[in-house]
């Protein structure tokens, strides 16, 4: 049974990072409208929020893989002006747009139905927030996924990540790698590790002399 089950959870991590849209797309609306991922529902006091607040400076952000609106509901109404949340999921963003509407946010929080790996903004953001998200990204595609996004940054913006790179104790080696990866080629701000189960969050910007390459 572990070796079944863990074989399941390889194939789905697989498809969630290397498939195609259609079926990340069936995948993610399967599991949110089974209901799944509901234990996720309430996340206030998430350490997230501290470091969102202080360096969002009541301005932008831009929230990849929002998943159910969490951050865009619970993060302080006062804390930023304006909130895009993209997310796969249509069943995901149905649920985000309704907590919005009823929290009285519809005229800052808005939502996109896209894979973020291919999203292009329109504009500018102070932070741009990979809330756990990065899991999803190939190890070879983070760079140039932040890259990418760093022309979406405002002069003072900042990239946001959250993850946890600790199991039962035990470092999970692809996220420290991913870790690895943002502490070689931007410049970090700020760190932090939160607790027994290692949730770490970190902020950095692109690094002064350009946007940086090496794997």
């Amino acid at each position: 049974m572990y070796i079944v089950d863990r074989s399941k959870r390889f194939v789905r991590g697989f498809l969630l990072s290397y498939g195609p849209q259609m079926i990340k797309r069936r995948v993610w609306d399967k599991e949110f409208s089974e209901g799944k991922w509901n234990f996720i529902d309430d996340t206030r006091g998430d350490c997230v929020y501290a470091h969102l607040e202080k360096y969002a400076q009541k301005g932008s952000i831009l929230d990849l893989g929002c998943g159910p609106g969490n951050t865009a509901n619970e993060l302080a109404a006062d804390a930023y002006s304006s909130y895009t949340g993209v997310d796969i999921s249509e069943e995901a963003l149905a649920k985000a747009a309704t907590r919005t509407e009823a929290n009285g946010r519809a005229g800052k929080n808005r939502f996109v139905r896209a894979d973020f790996l291919e999203f292009q903004p329109s504009q500018r953001f102070d932070v741009v927030l990979f809330r756990e998200s990065m899991y999803h990204i190939p190890i070879g595609k983070i760079l140039p996924i932040l890259n990418k996004y760093s022309h979406h940054l405002t002069d003072k913006g900042v990239f946001i990540v959250r993850m946890y790179v600790l199991l039962n104790g035990q470092v999970k080696h692809r996220p420290m790698r991913m870790i690895r990866l943002i502490e070689g080629n931007f410049d970090v701000i700020e760190k932090r590790q939160t607790g027994e189960w290692g949730a770490t969050v970190i902020v950095f910007r692109p690094k002064r002399n350009g946007l940086q390459t090496r794997s």
